[in-house]
């Protein structure tokens, strides 16, 4: 997704919970103390003790996730007394959580049993205001219709009326109509002048960033060209397919939409695994920091007057360009140049086509220096990256960023693109340089439709060895 404002407001639905969790022990404090007249043995620091919940907030918010309080239906198809009814439960179970915590590890988080009490109501009373400020500013911006997806909706079919119908009355939605691809019969009476007579028609004009399909003609086409620009693909089902599994059944408005994910790493997903890359490339970078100054310093002895790091250009989602910083470890007339410029530029054009057969690779490659070989064998090339992580340029894990011209070599380049690159990823782990370009592909292909937090470790964890033992390095 172009604009993942959905992700934005989660986000801010988060950070407001974890706010109100903390306001509410401070209350609870400050109630029992001053509020509630009965006598106390215990010192009064209220900022102390509310300070101490920072470290549990995360039992609070695993609590309300696993109630269905960040599901993405608590937006679109919002019903404020279930709501209410989960953010209550989920007040009380995460109390609950954090006083067993207590009893069994005796840290004596409450100096009186009351205090916990007065922090159930509070707690549940802080979330629904935060939540309903969040909610109210969500609304408000959406109905200026300056940030919500502009949808296009294709299909012969009565849900195609429902939907425009929908979308056009409720921009609190998310969605804008866009325009609509369909017969007349299908369409609102008063929406008709945004009717288009193809999907290509469409996309060009109406610029979508979402599709709903609601028949199933040429299901193929419009899915593939829903992908080939990274817009979200809904398809609206019969109610015989109702039943299928094809992926994240939703309702917009009354509507069942299916979602088809091109990876499972979408809404909190992509949270997760954002505070997994800050926290461990964090760490990362800060452990590398002596060895990247040693290397520096090694580098610019052996070669004065070239640059120690070089920063190239590649390719991340959605096709967008970023500067990835690497160790140099080519000779400094060739950094920076296509393999074909450099092999041209030395005079050994045959070199080419040895290097493009052997899977982008070739023995005692000339334009590596002797420095630069051990970098690479040793992956120490490859340390400026964690602060490519921690800007957020690419993940710790995921496909390998690509430069523009090897596009050309991937069918699935859309697919490719659906997910940040990688420092490191299934096919480094799996041997590397050791399998084929093809291999390589359907490995970066399988994790970007099968990710999973755990496989991330996993591979983090195979990496580590993969390094030590040089296993596929060249």
């Amino acid at each position: 997704m172009k604009r993942d404002f959905g992700l934005i407001f989660h986000v801010f639905l988060i950070f407001g919970d974890a706010c109100a969790v903390l306001l509410s022990f401070l209350v609870a404090y400050l109630v029992r103390t001053h509020l509630d007249q009965r006598p106390f043995y215990f010192e009064s620091a209220p900022v102390e003790f509310a300070s101490s919940m920072l470290f549990l907030l995360p039992v609070y918010i695993i609590v309300l996730a696993a109630f269905g309080l960040y599901s993405k239906s608590i937006f679109l198809n919002y019903n404020r007394w279930s709501e209410i009814g989960r953010l209550f439960l989920a007040s009380i179970v995460g109390m609950m959580s954090i006083i067993t915590y207590d009893f069994f590890f005796q840290v004596d988080l409450f100096p009186v049993r009351t205090m916990a009490f007065y922090a159930v109501l509070s707690c549940f009373f802080f979330l629904c205001i935060f939540r309903g400020v969040v909610r109210a500013i969500r609304n408000h911006i959406f109905k200026t219709h300056r940030v919500t997806l502009r949808a296009v909706i294709i299909g012969n079919s009565k849900n195609t009326e429902y939907l425009a119908d929908y979308i056009s009355a409720f921009p609190e939605s998310g969605f804008s109509l866009g325009g609509v691809v369909a017969g007349a019969r299908y369409i609102p009476k008063d929406l008709r002048r945004r009717q288009y007579s193809s999907l290509k028609e469409a996309l060009r004009r109406a610029k979508p960033d979402v599709i709903f399909q609601t028949d199933d003609q040429h299901t193929d086409y419009v899915y593939r060209q829903a992908l080939n620009r990274h817009l979200p693909y809904y398809f609206v089902p019969s109610a015989a397919m109702l039943t299928s599994q094809m992926g994240d059944l939703e309702l917009v408005g009354d509507t069942p939409a299916i979602l088809v994910k091109v990876t499972p790493l979408s809404g909190s997903a992509k949270i997760a695994k954002r505070a997994c890359d800050l926290i461990l490339g964090s760490l990362a970078l800060i452990l590398s920091l002596i060895p990247i100054g040693i290397i520096w310093i090694v580098q610019k002895i052996s070669d004065p007057k070239a640059p120690a790091i070089y920063a190239e250009t590649r390719l991340s989602r959605y096709n967008q360009h970023f500067k990835i910083y690497k160790f140099r470890s080519m000779k400094p007339e060739y950094s920076g140049l296509s393999p074909e410029e450099a092999f041209k530029k030395m005079g050994k054009p045959n070199l080419i086509k040895k290097y493009r057969a052997g899977g982008d690779m070739i023995p005692n490659d000339p334009r590596i220096t002797k420095i630069g070989r051990f970098l690479r064998a040793t992956s120490l090339d490859e340390l400026p990256q964690f602060w490519n992580v921690v800007r957020g340029d690419i993940s710790l894990v995921g496909p390998r960023a690509l430069v523009s011209g090897e596009l050309r070599h991937y069918g699935d380049r859309s697919l490719l693109l659906s997910v940040k690159s990688g420092l490191t990823g299934l096919a480094q782990v799996s041997g590397r340089r050791d399998i084929s370009f093809e291999e390589r592909r359907a490995l970066d292909l399988y994790y970007i439709q099968n990710w999973s937090l755990t496989m991330d470790f996993q591979i983090i964890l195979r990496t580590i060895s993969a390094v030590l033992f040089r296993r596929g390095a060249k």
